[in-house]
């Protein structure tokens, strides 16, 4: 197996921002305690995504996942407890961890960076589907990471936001956001309606058919967006989130700069799809969206946009006269979809050739 590099070989790293030197320097400390009071390396793998070999590129897989220190519960509770969301932001990362990664019978070594992530893209001859690759540490147990490999003849995938468009967050409004991040039990989060009903119903009509969640939340809650998502029958699926906190470049990270590169990553990465890309008109999905448009028009199949009633657009932060306005929508351009839930998005879809 062998590394595919996602930057010029030799390239000088930049200095680190002042917010992130400061978090090193906190994170260094916490280690070093927790480690004197038994705390133990342990690997957390996300779901990663890739491509079956064709004869102009090899099969690679992207794998995703993060060194955290874990504590050994001598005694192990006997009942899942509620799960607050505060809890998976006091996770401590071990930087500069060697993982190996074995995938197709192939092994490499990697190290994670300063916040103890993996993002990685390695050569890996695996069959269409669902398939696993390992990752481990010298101190941890080797842990599976679930893979969706993309058959090279799939023409349509799906890309969705998560925040409003499958999961009811509220999110842009500080009180509301922090509560239902730090505070809500997971079990408490409502799905949006008719949206998972629409996401089977699309996976059903386009077998194979890939499902990609962009949001800007970050990684902490991979875990809890997983089995929202499986709680409520949305397909399985990539999350491709981001890191909280300082940046090497600046002072926090950018919702916005994070899904417009992780769109381009994806039309650079399958050329030969074409996205149905879902988000809501609460935010900025739909400018996003359409700047991608613009660029990539030949990897856009349609967009379809849920319109919030005017009492969520004013909890998502933004004016009701805002929110669902035709001056968000590219003129002309019959690609464009909206409607106020999952049904409604399902019955313009069908009525469509883009499926």
């Amino acid at each position: 197996m062998s590394l595919i590099p996602s930057q010029p070989p030799g390239s000088a790293p930049l200095p680190l921002h002042r917010a992130a030197r400061i978090e090193d320097a906190i994170h260094n400390l916490i280690e070093r305690r927790l480690r004197r009071r038994g705390w133990t390396v342990a690997v957390t793998a996300y779901t990663g995504y890739g491509a079956s070999a064709t004869p102009e590129r090899p099969g690679w897989v992207r794998v995703l996942g993060r060194v955290l220190l874990a504590r050994i519960d001598p005694k192990p509770a006997k009942r899942a407890k509620k799960l607050r969301g505060w809890r998976s932001f006091t996770a401590v990362s071990v930087k500069d961890a060697l993982v190996r990664i074995e995938a197709g019978g192939a092994t490499c070594e990697v190290r994670c960076d300063r916040g103890g992530f993996v993002d990685v893209v390695v050569e890996a001859d695996l069959p269409p589907g669902w398939a696993t690759v390992t990752l481990q540490t010298e101190d941890s147990a080797p842990v599976e990471a679930p893979i969706r490999v993309i058959d090279p003849a799939t023409r349509l995938g799906i890309v969705s936001d998560v925040d409003d468009t499958v999961m009811i967050t509220t999110l842009p409004r500080p009180l509301l956001a922090a509560w239902n991040t730090f505070v809500l039990d997971e079990h408490a989060r409502a799905s949006v309606p008719g949206m998972a009903v629409l996401y089977e119903r699309l996976a059903t009509a386009n077998p194979g058919a890939p499902v990609f969640y962009l949001s800007t939340g970050a990684w902490n809650v991979a875990a809890t967006l997983t089995r929202f998502l499986s709680r409520h029958l949305y397909p399985a699926g990539p999350l491709l989130l981001t890191d909280w906190g300082p940046q090497p470049d600046r002072f926090f990270r950018s919702g916005q700069a994070h899904k417009r590169a992780s769109l381009t990553r994806l039309a650079e990465e399958f050329p030969n799809i074409r996205w149905l890309l879902i988000g809501d008109d609460g935010q900025h999905d739909p400018e996003i969206y359409a700047e991608f448009a613009a660029e990539h028009p030949d990897s856009v199949a349609a967009v379809a946009i849920r319109h919030l009633s005017p009492t969520q657009a004013v909890l998502a932060g933004t004016f009701p006269g805002v929110a669902g306005s035709s001056k968000r929508f590219p003129s002309n351009d019959r690609r464009w979809l909206s409607a106020p839930d999952g049904a409604g998005l399902w019955r313009l879809l069908r009525d469509t050739e883009i499926l």
